[in-house]
């Protein structure tokens, strides 16, 4: 039997615990999925040996205080939702797309 898979983080056998993932994601915005199948997406907080807590974003919009039409502003709040270790079933970094090509040049 060989021990090639041993070191390897990607290997198989190598599972990390939740408190190694939570330790190296903490301050990341990630994406949850608890074991009855809810997904939510946040800012990693904080954690310990039975909960995390998540920073979910909410959009908020202002009252409509203007005279003369215009948009009015929108902005994203954070709120702390905590979940426990056990209704997790898996643990991701966000993933953000970027454009497969490069913005274009203006020359001024």
């Amino acid at each position: 039997m060989n021990n090639y898979g041993s070191n390897n983080p990607h290997h198989p056998d190598h599972q990390p615990s939740w408190h190694e993932q939570c330790q190296r994601y903490k301050d990341f915005h990630v994406e949850i999925q608890t074991t009855d199948g809810h997904s939510y997406d946040g800012i990693l907080a904080d954690y310990d040996q039975n909960q995390l807590a998540l920073l979910v974003p909410e959009d908020v919009e202002e009252g409509d205080y203007r005279q003369y039409g215009g948009y009015r502003r929108r902005y994203r709040r954070y709120r702390p939702r905590y979940f426990p270790l056990g209704a997790l079933a898996a643990l991701a970094l966000y993933p953000y797309f970027f454009p497969p090509y490069p913005y274009p040049y203006y020359p001024y």
